[in-house]
């Protein structure tokens, strides 16, 4: 059981304090626009440190307090596990899918990369 899933009273004393990189990570989650993503490595880029499976492995134990659903995989599929919730997010904020074939696992969309992903190119101000 992670951290994040534990009561507050049963969170040890340190459970506040986010190692600086999570809380960069977070940032920049938190700085993606509505209805569009970046992808892990997108996000390792942006801030010059780490790669694809660190921002991943913050995602996992902190993600939760931001819009998770904007951090994706490079493919578009849908987080396994989380796929119906982040679903629900993509169609209430206008994130462009790619309706699944009837091939596709479950028949998700995935999400259009293409035209949901976001350079970052209208950068936040104070953005270092």
């Amino acid at each position: 059981m992670s951290e994040q899933s534990l009561p507050d009273d049963d969170r040890p004393e340190y459970a506040d304090a986010l190692p600086e990189y999570a809380e960069r990570v977070l940032e920049v989650a938190e700085l993606i626009p509505p209805g569009r993503v970046m992808t892990y490595g997108d996000v390792a880029e942006w801030l010059e440190a780490g790669g694809p499976r660190q921002v991943g492995r913050v995602m996992a134990l902190y993600g939760g307090v931001a819009p998770w659903w904007r951090v994706v995989r490079a493919d578009g599929v849908l987080l396994p596990g989380h796929e119906l919730q982040a679903l629900g997010h993509y169609r209430a904020e206008g994130t462009p899918l790619k309706e699944a074939s009837r091939a596709a696992e479950g028949h998700l969309p995935r999400l259009d990369m293409k035209r949901a992903r976001w350079d970052g190119g209208e950068r936040a101000e104070g953005h270092t």
